[in-house]
């Protein structure tokens, strides 16, 4: 008894520290993981090596996540960079049963009904690469370069609020890393804290 209940404690233990995880860091090489899009296409990081990468945690329910589609912001940010050639991937790490998780039908349904630009929605209810990027809320982003390296972690932007009405007046800091660096400029802001529902793992 004593046995099994020292093996239930320490799994849960281990899927904490798996969840509460910190992200990997600035300038070191972005984790790999093989996942299957809502088109049934396998998606890798390291299959874009060469371009820049934009990493998205997103789950539709969470208000956070509303701000940035209901006023079109994500849209227009995916649709600036993609035509330049910026690989953008949503992740949604929600597990069957919890807030925001979808099947490839309902990811499909809502990217039309959002109107949404991202190079694909990649799928992840095991949670798996959301616990390698240590990814904690949606949205959490990050920005991966040409070397496959991670140049940028954290937040959307400066104003951590719901309000849509408060995008004018904040900082994307995504936009301004993706302009640096495809510029050839070191991004001068690096690492801020996200914010944002909390990714629900399984």
């Amino acid at each position: 008894m004593k046995t099994k209940l020292l093996v239930t404690l320490v799994t849960l233990a281990a899927s904490t520290a798996l969840i509460a995880a910190d992200s990997p860091a600035v300038g070191t090489t972005a984790p790999d993981f093989s996942l299957t899009d809502s088109k049934g296409k396998t998606q890798t990081v390291s299959q874009y090596k060469g371009k820049y990468v934009v990493l998205e945690w997103f789950n539709p329910e969470c208000p956070f996540v509303k701000k940035h589609y209901g006023s079109g912001n994500m849209q227009k940010l995916q649709e600036e960079f993609t035509a330049k050639g910026v690989v953008w991937l949503s992740i949604d790490s929600s597990a069957p049963g919890l807030e925001g998780n979808l099947t490839a039908e309902q990811a499909n349904a809502k990217m039309t009904e959002w109107k949404t630009k991202q190079t694909a929605l990649v799928l992840d209810p095991d949670g798996k690469a959301g616990r390698s990027y240590g990814a904690k809320n949606t949205p959490h982003m990050f920005v991966i370069n040409p070397e496959g390296k991670i140049v940028y972690e954290g937040a959307i932007d400066s104003k951590a609020s719901p309000n849509p009405a408060d995008i004018p007046n904040s900082t994307n800091y995504v936009k301004v890393a993706l302009e640096e660096s495809l510029a050839g400029k070191t991004v001068t802001n690096a690492n801020t804290k996200p914010y944002g529902c909390s990714v629900k793992y399984k």
